[in-house]
């Protein structure tokens, strides 16, 4: 049989994360040891990452609401500001 020595690895985390993680690998019988060394196998049987890593697109919906701010932001002129909630309060249920 194979003497293979164990690699290392160390990785610095938030604490509450890995305490949330820990907590549900244990609830699947599962601890960090073994989460690492399923999905180091994963990659290397894949040969990239086990699970879809993208850039996050703004759906389209996203896209026309930010527009629409900067908008109102670079024409302050064309849109009416309010100092508190009670005068926006009372231009929203006014009959204008």
């Amino acid at each position: 049989m194979e003497n293979i020595a164990n690699g290392v690895i160390n990785v610095h985390v938030n604490p509450k994360d890995k305490e949330m993680a820990n907590n549900i690998l244990k609830s699947l019988g599962l601890n960090m040891t073994t989460l690492i060394n399923m999905t180091l196998k994963q990659v290397i049987k894949r040969n990239g990452v086990p699970f879809e890593v993208v850039n996050p697109t703004p759906s389209e919906d996203l896209k026309e609401a930010l527009n629409e701010v900067d908008e109102m932001i670079n024409n302050k002129e064309k849109y009416k500001r309010y100092s508190n909630r009670e005068d926006l309060k009372k231009a929203l249920l006014s009959d204008d």
